[in-house]
């Protein structure tokens, strides 16, 4: 029997208020670069694609939060350099990283609150696995579901990044559980449904874009649909 659930964050349980890119452009705008939304949309998707792991074996405290600034200061400046400089560059990535940080930033899909509701009358553990950095937990806490999951993973934290086997790991070891024992669900193919998968957990694939509920059990439209294949 699965008795835990593993989520990934972004893409599956929340998502920007607006685009990555729409956000970018706005605040870019009020520190003096111009620059069209759907142009850093796909400057980031492939900055973000060549980037080095966001994770830092065994730091932790302010060292911690240092690396992760710096990480994604340097992936910042990188999406931006097709157009040229900032009046300051250091006074924009501040106010943009103090945004996404912000729980404003971000929504629940809709059929969070009732899912995870729903798993834990049914006695699942949940926890969170994502490659994000250490703003998460206050995220998540604003959005109201921060109180739902024993334990949150990232990958600045932990020290490896999805797929890598030992972030999923972490959280088998932190409960004593089996790969055999645990779900995990997330948006992307690579990081969620294989490298989950390869740990031998159950993995899961959300894509909330498919037409149809697919046919392959190991692909869902919904978090609901979660309860019906663990019911099932």
């Amino acid at each position: 029997m699965i008795e835990a659930v593993f989520f990934d964050a972004a893409g599956t349980l929340m998502k920007p208020v607006r685009r990555v890119g729409e956000s970018y452009r706005v605040i870019a705008a009020k520190h003096g670069v111009d620059a069209p939304a759907a142009a850093i949309a796909e400057r980031f998707r492939i900055c973000f694609d060549a980037a080095p792991r966001l994770a830092f074996p065994g730091a932790a405290g302010e060292g911690l939060a240092a690396l992760e600034r710096n990480w994604w200061k340097q992936l910042v400046a990188t999406v931006f350099q097709p157009w040229g400089k900032f009046k300051s560059f250091d006074d924009y990535f501040d106010e943009l990283f103090a945004y996404f940080a912000t729980p404003e930033a971000w929504a629940l899909y809709p059929e969070v609150g009732e899912t995870l509701t729903a798993l834990k009358e049914r006695g699942r553990i949940l926890d969170v696995i994502s490659n994000f950095d250490s703003r998460l937990p206050r995220i998540l806490d604003g959005l109201g579901v921060g109180g739902s999951f024993e334990y949150i993973f990232t990958s600045s934290q932990v020290g490896y990044a999805k797929p890598d086997r030992e972030i999923f790991d972490a959280a088998l070891t932190q409960h004593g559980l089996k790969p055999a024992d645990a779900l995990h669900v997330g948006d992307s193919e690579l990081n969620d449904l294989q490298g989950a998968t390869r740990a031998g957990l159950k993995g899961v694939l959300i894509d909330r874009d498919s037409p149809r509920v697919p046919a392959n059990r190991l692909r869902i439209t919904n978090l609901r649909d979660l309860i019906t294949l663990l019911d099932g």
